[in-house]
């Protein structure tokens, strides 16, 4: 079985639920996207969230995709940096609870980061993330050997460290390692947009994105048209298009564009919806399935995720929603 390692920022989610839009406009937060925010400024949020519900669960875009997949039953690996405290400790415990091989460095005096969702009442969430001992991805990076594995999985995310970003994806590929991207976030494309066009070109043979993502990408609101033109630089693009569904195309449909409508479902919660995608869809990959069967799996295991707030979706409940055995 193809095995998968994903890295990114190994941060903890705090989901707070908000009544209104007002904090955000408050801390100067734009909806829908994702705000890094210093020392002084989580303790802003912090004391601005003091009496509203909270709940804690592991997060970081590509830990939260390899953490469905280890659900699905994948082999997965993990790289990542955390602090040497309790949000840390227990960000490696639910790896090593889900069988994951993760490459965790510690890095002391150092807050394990966290990823501030703020959930609004229509169910979208707005990220104030500060990355606290994320950012020292290299300390864990030197202890891997790609080699071992078939796949990497990279957040967009990454995007802080350019250069590391770009030293993680050449490594990758040398070592013979196919790889998959996801967008992460509009302003985050916006604000680096060349980097991102040369990334994709160069290293990256399954992109992901969503429709605000993809028109920051191409310029184009016609999700169609995104999807094109990023398919013109990968092997495969996928475009999420919310309760639509997804649209795919790959070098090997040649310029058919596929359509897998999506799933009825109430939504409770957008949070890591693309995360899940990627899951599904990653599952699917690496099990050999086809491109429509892909996106099929990857619509089936975000719409579990929506219907719950974080990203704690029952294991079983997750795998029978691809009539897999448990």
């Amino acid at each position: 079985m193809a095995k998968i390692i994903g890295i990114g920022n190994a941060l903890v989610d705090i989901l707070v639920h908000l009544d209104n839009e007002n904090l955000l406009s408050e801390l100067n937060l734009p909806k829908g996207g994702m705000t890094h925010v210093d020392r002084k400024g989580l303790m802003r949020l912090r004391q601005r969230i003091v009496g509203l519900p909270v709940e804690q669960a592991t997060g970081g875009s590509a830990a939260n995709t390899i953490h469905a997949m280890s659900i699905l039953g994948d082999t997965t690996g993990l790289i990542g940096a955390v602090g040497d405290d309790s949000t840390g400790r227990f960000f490696a415990e639910q790896a090593q609870r889900r069988g994951i091989d993760a490459h965790l460095a510690v890095i002391p005096d150092e807050q394990t980061g966290t990823a501030n969702a703020l959930v609004t009442p229509d169910h979208e969430r707005t990220f104030a993330t500060h990355l606290g001992a994320a950012v020292h991805l290299g300390e864990a990076l030197r202890a891997v050997d790609l080699s071992r594995y078939d796949m990497l999985h990279i957040e967009g995310y990454l995007l802080q460290d350019q250069l590391q970003l770009t030293d993680i994806l050449r490594s990758a590929k040398q070592a013979g390692l196919m790889v998959s991207y996801d967008l992460a976030s509009w302003n985050i494309v916006l604000d680096h947009h060349a980097l991102i066009v040369d990334l994709i070109r160069d290293y990256v043979d399954i992109a992901f994105a969503n429709e605000e993502e993809a028109a920051a990408f191409s310029g184009m609101q016609d999700p169609e048209a995104s999807l094109r033109m990023l398919a013109s630089m990968t092997e495969i693009a996928v475009v999420k298009v919310g309760k639509h569904g997804a649209l795919g195309m790959s070098k090997a449909t040649g310029d058919a564009i596929l359509r897998v409508p999506g799933l009825s479902r109430k939504v409770v919660d957008t949070t890591a919806a693309g995360d899940f995608f990627a899951a599904g869809f990653l599952h699917g990959f690496i099990q050999g399935k086809d491109l429509a069967t892909c996106l099929d799996y990857g619509n089936h295991i975000a719409a579990e995720v929506i219907q719950v707030y974080g990203t704690q979706v029952d294991p079983e409940r997750l795998r029978n929603s691809l009539n897999l055995e448990n």
